[in-house]
């Protein structure tokens, strides 16, 4: 069936994969929060052990590594949260914690922009996070790495660094709900489907960028993500 569009639909973001031509399209991004116990703890929260949270942001809200971005729009506290990305490959539907990692395309370093401001303010009225969490620019990553090469997460090495200093350090083994424990909770809620990313949490040590910082992220066996800041438009 075709369709006679008012205006040209945007192409997908996509990604870059190691050792690949093709690169990887984006359908959707699902954040999951307070993931580590320490970074739950530094912002004034418990861990709820019954069941992870997530929050969502838009496809568009992508942005490659090695860019220089504008500071964010509508704030004066943009945080950043390092985090470890999972890509999903094929259809994960009501999948078992034990099936889960056969969904999983590849993982990436990854930074999630925070508006931290917006999101005091609407946690403050119980509404919703979008203006704090999905804006543009606000989902940083890196090339993919396969998930096949980069091997299963456990105790890999997870850290960012803010104009060369080291600001968060963990393992991947911290993370409160592991990666088949995500995705197969996801799965309960939604068709997960090829192009969906999974952004599993930041640890301690999340805090405020201005224009000149510069952002490096690591994750032992994963291409770095940088990205630097100038001025606001």
């Amino acid at each position: 069936m075709t369709h006679d569009l008012l205006f040209d639909a945007p192409m997908p973001p996509a990604i870059p994969i190691e050792g690949e031509a093709q690169e990887f399209p984006v359908r959707r991004i699902f954040c999951v929060g307070r993931n580590y116990a320490a970074h739950a703890a530094e912002m004034g929260n418990q861990v709820d052990r019954e069941a992870p949270f997530y929050f969502t942001k838009s496809a568009h809200a992508l942005c490659l590594s090695g860019m220089t971005i504008p500071y964010p729009l509508g704030t004066e506290d943009c945080h950043y949260e390092m985090e470890f990305v999972v890509a999903i490959g094929t259809e994960a539907f009501r999948v078992s914690e034990d099936a889960a990692l056969g969904a999983v395309y590849g993982y990436a370093c990854g930074i999630d922009l925070t508006r931290r401001d917006l999101q005091a303010a609407a946690k403050e009225k119980r509404r919703p996070w979008d203006l704090g969490k999905d804006f543009e620019n606000a989902a940083l990553i890196a090339p993919m790495t396969k998930a096949e090469t980069f091997g299963q997460p456990g105790a890999q090495h997870i850290s960012l660094t803010h104009n060369g200093r080291t600001v968060q350090e963990a393992r991947l083994s911290d993370m409160v709900w592991s990666v088949p424990e995500l995705i197969a909770h996801l799965s309960r809620f939604y068709h997960l489907l090829p192009g969906d990313l999974i952004y599993t949490g930041t640890p301690a040590g999340v805090g405020p960028i201005a224009p000149g910082s510069a952002l490096t992220g690591h994750i032992d066996g994963l291409h770095p993500v940088t990205v630097s800041f100038g001025e606001a438009e």
